[in-house]
């Protein structure tokens, strides 16, 4: 896919920095898929790992052209122990998210952090709406962490009703200028 068929939003109403941005850049690239090759992407090659995972670069490169400083995610394990250094971390247990989160996930079958998202919305049940790199898309059959794709998805925290598993372990959470 070509770089420039999901570019980064013109300037906006929302300042650099703020959550606000963070989320439009986010979700400016929702429908991005990877390749020609696997794990080839725009995200990957900025941050000099491209045909690995992008899961983490694609987080980090929605702050960056948002002008929010994250710590650097590319690797996941990585990204969440820094953000628990820094004393910005929530467990899953005990939180409440709020948009511009960065979500971390463990799914069945991998031990150990495996793979990050932004979370959009708070859907006060449990469940948020995040948005991702490098997963599968509703109803499509493939990989949650590597699947190749941009997506919003629909994530649980906590025991919920719409009985969503739960996959994510916890929260990075930002300090953004705004």
């Amino acid at each position: 896919m070509a770089t420039n068929d999901f570019p980064t939003p013109a300037e906006s109403k929302f300042p650099a920095g703020s959550v606000n941005r963070f989320l439009e850049v986010a979700k400016s690239q929702i429908g991005y898929i990877e390749g020609p090759k696997d794990n080839e992407t725009k995200y990957g090659k900025k941050y000099g790992t491209n045909f690995q995972p992008w899961c983490g670069a694609y987080v980090n490169w929605c702050g960056e052209e948002a002008g929010v400083k994250i710590p650097k995610t590319v690797y996941t394990p990585a990204g969440a122990a820094a953000f628990k250094k820094a004393g910005q971390w929530i467990d899953a247990q005990v939180a409440d998210p709020e948009p511009g989160d960065i979500a971390y996930f463990n799914f069945p079958g991998v031990s150990g952090i495996c793979h990050v998202g932004i979370v959009a919305i708070d859907n006060e049940d449990g469940t948020v709406i995040c948005y991702e790199g490098n997963t599968t898309g509703d109803g499509k059959k493939g990989s949650q962490r590597n699947g190749g794709e941009a997506c919003r998805q629909l994530r649980a925290f906590k025991k919920n009703s719409k009985k969503v598993p739960i996959s994510i372990v916890g929260f990075g959470r930002p300090k953004f200028k705004v």
